[in-house]
């Protein structure tokens, strides 16, 4: 099966196909080109999916990814990656092996069809000249034999009448022969023409002809089996990925597969601890006590001094619960209790009159341990509001424990860094020492001097944060056995009164440290009952305030208020942006200056100054 010999006459239909196989194969060519495209794009689109949803560096989201879910989806995120790398890899190959080579061979493909082409033609070209040859050839041989057969015919009528001269016959006679001659010619001639056009057209279309469609047909065929190559590695090109991308997905169900929840759960629990321990049994607290006292015993101003420090005492029972139950702190909330509540002193005995509230008040203003609770907890406003202390000691223990072995790893690493580097210039002095042309070994003194000073900068700091960790970790444990002892002693002496303060409990920068206070205003078995937050007698009223909107205080030492509710003032706004109001002698907090109207009394300075010299004169006169 031949071109050459099947299809010697198609010469036109073709160059049609040929031209036709060209353009097929510059289709796939951009078909390929484009799939090349929508790989890099569906690569890059991969990519930047991983990298929006990678954890942001320094950000809280790193911290998140401590969870297994959350390392297997950090696992997906970098295997997506790789799998988008693959891609790439498709588009690189493909551009390489397939749409470049397809390229140049389209190309080489045109050039060799033009010059089989042209060689048809030029052949078909010779043989139309040799068939205008021949067919010259064969129209003079007809016109020379009509000469010659006219010639003939005048010279027999020249002949036959008597009247026409002799030399008249021999001149038509010699005519008629030169005509028969020159006939004789034209047949040899075209006798030969037509014997060299015969040849040339057998040649033409069983040599030529056969030879240039069989070259043409080879080049079709090629671009045929070069087309499908093509399509074979279009497809190896992908199989030969398919094990990278395999193992990609492996990986992702190997990650899913690494899930562990009870790990998840225990890692919250190492989160969020804080340390503390529940609260106890909130025990009963009688407050019949002032009704069963009579006038003769306690004056009006005692007994209702009286009244007010028992249910004050109630009060905070209720209120010392918030430490615990709400442990998320958002900011910046100010302290739930600067005043704690007032526990009665002295003797039990129901009929014996207690010290006036101007002498409480006194004994609060005066006495060392309690000021220093109060500068304490006005350091807690002030670190509430403001940025966290260095030790982390606004943290529960457990988590201050955490913050501060995490500071202590960070301050080594430092300084294995900061050593690293001390070492290396090190050996490099020594070797500006041993050969000086290398380098001046004095140059590197400066800097290892700042590195010097670097590492013991950052070991004192180091050395800061491990006094405070190991401070914290002897205190950790002792938290059980003073919870049992808080409960067991305020059991056995119930109807003792209290009055101590958390100092020892204070961190330097004012929060609350896990230690038991050991100071007490009166020579009473202290008790750890009011070990978080210790009575004190209530601020006096400085004012009223009305709520000019509605306030919903969900967040520590907060009060809500509702729109128009009128309020007592005990404490103005110090600049933070907060007012400490009452609603009762059981509820009181902050809330938001802007919120509220306060009507300040004018003479509320002037009663507190005269209510602290009432109690001093009291003091003296009892003495």
């Amino acid at each position: 099966m031949s071109w050459g010999t099947e299809l010697w006459d198609q010469f036109d239909n073709l160059e049609k196909h040929t031209q036709w196989g060209i353009d097929v194969l510059e289709k796939f060519i951009k078909f390929v080109k484009e799939r090349t495209e929508i790989e890099l794009s569906y690569a890059k689109q991969l990519r930047n999916l991983s990298k929006k949803y990678q954890p942001k560096k320094n950000s809280k989201e790193e911290e998140e990814y401590r969870y297994t879910s959350t390392r297997a989806f950090l696992a997906t995120l970098n295997e997506m990656n790789d799998y988008a790398g693959q891609h790439e890899v498709i588009s690189e190959n493909m551009t390489s092996l397939i749409t470049g080579e397809l390229t140049r061979y389209v190309q080489e493909l045109k050039q060799e069809r033009k010059s089989h082409f042209h060689d048809g033609r030029k052949a078909q070209q010779h043989i139309e000249t040799c068939w205008k040859q021949l067919e010259a050839s064969k129209r003079r041989f007809e016109r020379d034999c009509k000469e010659a057969d006219r010639a003939q015919q005048y010279f027999e009528k020249m002949d036959a009448d008597i009247n026409v001269t002799k030399a008249d016959v021999e001149k038509a006679r010699q005519q008629a022969q030169l005509r028969h001659q020159m006939a004789e010619d034209s047949k040899a001639e075209y006798s030969s023409t037509l014997q060299k056009f015969n040849s040339e057209q057998h040649d033409h279309y069983y040599t030529h002809i056969p030879n240039i469609f069989q070259k043409i047909q080879e080049m079709e065929e090629r671009r045929i089996v070069r087309i499908g190559e093509s399509m074979k590695t279009f497809a190896e090109v992908d199989r030969q990925v398919i094990p990278i991308i395999g193992k990609c997905l492996d990986e992702i169900t190997k990650a899913a597969e690494s899930i562990d929840h009870k790990n998840d759960s225990q890692l919250v629990i190492e989160a969020f601890k804080s340390g503390f321990e529940p609260p106890g049994d909130i025990d009963f607290e009688d407050f019949t006590q002032p009704m069963k006292r009579t006038v003769s015993e306690s004056s009006l101003s005692n007994s209702r001094g009286d009244g007010k420090s028992e249910l004050k005492f109630g009060g905070k029972s209720k209120g010392k619960l918030w430490p615990f139950i709400k442990k998320n702190k958002p900011p910046p909330p100010p302290p739930a209790s600067a005043s704690p509540s007032a526990v009665p002193n002295g003797p039990q005995s129901p009929k014996q009159q207690k010290e006036p509230l101007s002498h409480r008040f006194n004994e609060f203003m005066t006495s060392k341990p309690k000021i220093h609770c109060f500068r304490s907890l006005k350091r807690g406003l002030s670190l509430k509001l403001g940025a966290g202390p260095e030790d982390f000691s606004h943290l529960p223990p457990e988590q201050r424990r955490k913050k501060l072995q995490q500071k202590v790893d960070e301050l080594n690493k430092d300084i294995q860094k900061e050593m690293d580097q001390r070492d290396a210039l090190t050996k490099m002095k020594d070797v500006y020492i041993k050969n000086p042309q290398m380098g001046d070994a004095a140059s590197v003194d400066h800097r290892l001097a700042e590195l010097g000073q670097n590492i013991e900068k950052l070991r004192l700091e180091a050395q800061k944060f491990e006094g405070w960790l190991a401070e914290v970790e002897g205190r950790l444990p002792m938290r059980n056995e003073q919870a049992r002892r808080q409960s067991g002693l305020y059991e056995a002496q119930n109807t003792s009164a209290v009055n101590s303060c958390a100092q020892d409990r204070e961190s330097p920068d004012g929060s609350y440290t896990e230690e038991q206070s050991q100071e007490t205003e009166m020579k009473v078995p202290a008790t750890d009952f009011d070990d978080e937050f210790d009575d004190e007698e209530p601020l006096p009223t400085i004012g009223t305030c009305k709520a000019l909107y509605t306030f919903e205080g969900q967040n520590e030492g907060t009060i809500s208020v509702a729109e128009g509710e009128m309020l007592y003032v005990i404490e103005e706004d110090k600049g933070d942006g907060w007012t400490r109001i009452r609603r009762n002698e059981d509820e009181e907090g902050y809330v938001p200056t802007s919120y509220v109207e306060v009507y300040l009394d004018k003479n509320a300075k002037g009663l507190r100054v005269l209510g602290v010299k009432q109690a001093a004169s009291s003091n003296s006169e009892e003495n």
